[in-house]
């Protein structure tokens, strides 16, 4: 891991800007995680004896990009967890998306069913047995010839939230195969990024905002300004 990844860091928490592809946490220990590589990369910076404590906070797919954060202390942790639980971590995700959306900006509510076996879920107009009611508002904030981009603030946090209720309304992101987009991305990723968090540090109590720069990818290069 590069130091060019890290958005932000403290004796607390840190930030880093996961890239398409990137696991955040595997089920079993993996040196290829990003919570192990960070982990490792903290050791031989600060020239541990012992292994560095990170835990995790939150996760992204792992076609998905953008910003990850995780907590140095046990303390953060535990205070991050709560904040997380009770929605206190303000979260803007950005979407490249090919067909325009129905409307500029929207509230969308859906019922989200999610299938273990595909590792999937699909969004319902209305409720259905199994369904959990999901939140999430967006606005096109910026249009190329080919592409529009979404801002996209998540209010919820189902599996496969964004990815499935942007498809439920006709516009699935960008490279997202499972969700009915045509075709692959160069990179196998996905045109989905943790664009930002914002939210009161759980120690310092300063408010921290933290933003993570787009990939280099050709369709991002549509949007710098955003």
């Amino acid at each position: 891991m590069e130091s060019s990844n890290i958005l932000y860091e403290d004796n607390h928490i840190i930030a880093i800007n996961k890239a398409n592809g990137e696991l955040v946490q595997a089920d079993i220990p993996c040196a290829d995680s990003l919570e192990e590589v960070v982990k490792m990369f903290i050791k031989v910076r600060d020239k541990k004896p012992s292994d560095a404590f990170l835990g995790v906070v939150h996760r992204l797919d792992r076609p998905v990009s953008g910003v990850v954060i995780f907590a140095k202390t046990s303390k953060a942790l535990s205070r991050l967890n709560t904040m997380f639980r009770l929605g206190q971590m303000h979260k803007i995700y950005h979407a490249v998306v090919q067909n325009r959306p129905p409307y500029d900006e929207d509230l969308l509510t859906h019922y989200l069913v999610r299938n273990e076996r595909q590792n999937k879920s699909y969004a319902h107009s209305a409720p259905v047995p199994g369904s959990k009611e999901s939140h999430l508002r967006y606005r096109v904030v910026a249009a190329s010839s080919s592409f529009f981009l979404l801002e996209v603030e998540l209010l919820t946090g189902r599996h496969h939230q964004i990815r499935s209720q942007l498809t439920k309304i006709g516009c699935p992101i960008r490279g997202d195969l499972k969700y009915g987009y045509p075709r692959s991305n160069p990179n196998g990723g996905i045109s989905l990024h943790a664009r930002s968090i914002n939210f009161i540090h759980p120690v310092s109590k300063a408010e921290i905002t933290i933003v993570a720069p787009y990939p280099n990818d050709d369709v991002w290069k549509h949007f710098t300004q955003w």
